[in-house]
C-alpha cells in the first residue's frame, strides 16, 4: 500500500509543479502594439475607454488576465454580452496586434510612439 501512496503523491508532485511552470510572456513588436492601439482606438475605445481608461460600458482591460489569449480571440471574434462579435471586420493578425497591445498596455504603445 505504501507503493501506490508514493506513486501517488510522486503523481500528484509532478502535476503541480507542471502547472506551476509557465511558458514566459510572448514578447510583441512596437509595430504591433502601435497598430493594435490603433484599432483599439477606432473600435474599442467607445466602450472600454479611451486608452484603457475608465471604460464607460465594457470591462477594463487593463485588467484582463494575460494568460487567457484564447478567451481573449473568442471574445472579440465573436462577441460576448453585450459586446458585438468583430470576426467579420478585423482579420486574425489584427486581433493578434490587439492583444499585443491590451497585453502591452498604454505605457508600452507612448513609448514605442515615443521611437518613431
Amino acid at each position: 500500500m505504501t507503493r501506490i501512496s508514493a506513486l501517488l503523491l510522486s503523481l500528484a508532485f509532478s502535476c503541480l509543479t507542471a502547472s506551476a511552470q509557465k511558458s514566459p510572456p510572448k514578447k510583441y513588436s512596437a509595430k504591433q502594439i502601435t497598430t493594435g492601439a490603433a484599432i483599439y482606438a477606432r473600435n474599442c475605445s467607445l466602450c472600454h475607454g479611451a486608452h484603457m481608461a475608465d471604460p464607460p460600458v465594457g470591462s477594463d482591460l487593463r485588467t484582463f488576465p494575460r494568460d487567457q489569449h484564447s478567451r481573449f480571440v473568442n471574445s472579440v471574434t465573436n462577441g460576448k454580452d453585450s459586446m458585438p462579435p468583430w470576426g467579420a471586420l478585423l482579420k486574425p493578425e489584427e486581433i493578434e496586434d490587439l492583444w499585443a497591445y491590451v497585453v502591452a498596455g498604454e505605457k508600452a504603445n507612448a513609448d514605442s510612439s515615443k521611437t518613431k
